[in-house]
């Protein structure tokens, strides 16, 4: 928890619940949201669409993988609920429709920015469009994702 002034505060506190710090220059889109430059829908639009990338695990690997169990384990405990691989399939195939929805040439951006978290003027750049241009795309963009989503 934190107060008005940003310090740490212990005002509702639960016992025994964790808190989570949020950087909100982690990813490009929470920047521009808030800043005012996208809406809150497109906001969440785009956060939606970032979090079925990463949940696809769509996103180049950097380090090796520490998950695989070994061969000829058994498990033990609890089922872990729906297997890893389901569920990046299914992140997969959502990323895939919502990706189609929003269209070639508006999906560009989007990705650039949503999913591979570059920078808005890095994103103009590499596509070799004129400096702020890409912000008036990337709404576009988001504006379709979100009616693809249905949010309101």
């Amino acid at each position: 928890m934190v107060d008005e002034t940003g310090a740490p505060s212990r005002r509702g506190a639960v016992r025994g619940a964790r808190s989570v710090t949020v950087n909100l220059a982690e990813s490009p889109l929470c920047w521009l949201g808030a800043r005012g430059m996208i809406s809150a829908r497109q906001l969440e639009a785009g956060e939606r669409l970032r979090t079925d990338y990463e949940t696809a695990a769509l996103s180049p690997s950097v380090t090796m993988r520490w998950d695989a169990s070994a061969p000829g384990k058994t498990r033990r405990g609890a089922p872990q609920g729906i297997d890893p691989t389901l569920a990046q399939i299914a992140a997969k195939r959502r990323f895939d429709v919502a990706i189609a929805a929003v269209g070639p040439g508006l999906s560009d951006v989007l990705w650039r920015v949503a999913c591979a978290c570059e920078g808005l003027a890095h994103a103009e750049k590499a596509l070799g469009w004129p400096a702020r241009a890409g912000k008036l795309v990337l709404a576009l963009a988001l504006d379709r994702l979100a009616d693809h989503y249905g949010l309101g």
